[in-house]
């Protein structure tokens, strides 16, 4: 798989994440595939806020949509292959 795709594939959930990393081009793709691993781990923690009653299912609301949003951002950035890092969560690094 080339790296646009693999790119793409990180922001698609954890299924297609794991393709990209295992079967696509790491190397060329990894800060996308960073930034679709933050933005999963994101939305597990949203997940578990919304079990709170009424202010967890708000923050959750909100939450989901701001996910939701900056995948739709990742995907774009992927397709100009461009490395420009997300709002909020841009500059946290788990792959090294």
């Amino acid at each position: 798989m080339d790296k646009k795709i693999t790119s793409i594939f990180a922001y698609l959930g954890l299924i297609f994440w794991l393709i990209g990393f295992l079967a696509g081009d790491k190397e060329g793709a990894k800060f996308h595939l960073n930034q679709g691993l933050v933005l999963f781990i994101g939305s597990v923690i949203i997940g578990a806020v919304g079990i709170i009653p009424v202010i967890g299912t708000i923050v959750a609301c909100v939450g989901s949509l701001a996910i939701f949003v900056f995948c739709i951002m990742g995907i774009v950035s992927a397709c100009k292959d461009e490395e420009k890092p997300l709002p909020l969560i841009g500059k946290i690094q788990i792959l090294k």
